[in-house]
C-alpha cells in the first residue's frame, strides 16, 4: 500500500514534525511558522547536514503520507531525546489519515535499516509515555533509559536487533 522514497522535501518534514508534536487530537496547535521558531525547530532546521537522513512513505496515490527521520544533535544544541553526540535522534510521523495501515511499521523498519548499513550503532527518541506509538517503537526494540516529565526517553541498540 505505501511505498519509500529517500527524496525529502524540508517543507514536509516540517510539517511532519508538527504531526509528530500534535500526536494527540486535544493539544493544542499553534502555526507552524511559530512552532518551528522554537526548540523543536532544531528537528528540521538547515535540514540535509552530514548524517542527516530521512525516508518517506508515499500512498498509492503517490501522495506523501509520513516521514522518519534521523539527526545527530550536538551536546550545546541537544534534542529532547538526547544521549550523546554520536547517537542520532529519530523522528517520525504519520498524516492522520493514513494511521494505522503500516506506514509507521514501514518507514521505522526502513530508517533503522539504512542507520544499520551506515553502521550506526544505536538511534535515541523521546516519546510521551501516553503516545501510542510508544507500542511500535517497543515492537521494534526501543526501550527506556530516562523519563523526564512524561516524556520517555527509548534506545534501540542496533548490533541487537535482527
Amino acid at each position: 500500500m505505501f511505498r519509500l522514497t529517500s527524496e525529502v522535501d524540508p517543507a514536509f518534514l516540517a510539517s511532519m514534525l508538527d504531526e509528530a508534536i500534535h500526536w494527540d487530537p486535544d493539544i493544542p496547535r499553534r502555526p507552524l511558522a511559530a512552532l518551528l521558531q522554537t526548540e523543536a525547530g532544531r528537528y528540521v532546521e538547515d535540514w540535509g547536514r552530514p548524517g542527516d537522513d530521512a525516508l518517506v512513505a508515499l500512498a498509492r496515490d503517490e501522495e506523501p503520507a509520513g516521514a522518519t527521520w534521523v539527526r545527530f544533535f550536538d551536546p550545546a544544541r541537544p534534542g529532547y531525546g538526547f544521549i550523546d553526540a554520536a547517537t542520532p535522534e529519530l523522528s517520525i510521523a504519520v498524516a492522520r489519515a493514513y494511521r494505522g495501515r503500516g506506514a509507521g511499521s514501514l518507514l521505522l523498519g526502513g530508517i533503522l535499516g539504512r542507520a544499520r548499513a551506515r553502521r550506526v550503532p544505536r538511534v535515541s527518541l523521546s516519546v510521551h509515555r501516553e503516545n501510542p506509538a510508544r507500542s511500535l517503537y517497543e515492537r521494534f526494540g526501543f526501550t527506556k533509559v530516562d523519563q523526564r516529565g512524561d516524556a520517555w526517553t527509548m534506545v534501540v541498540d542496533l548490533g541487537a536487533v535482527r
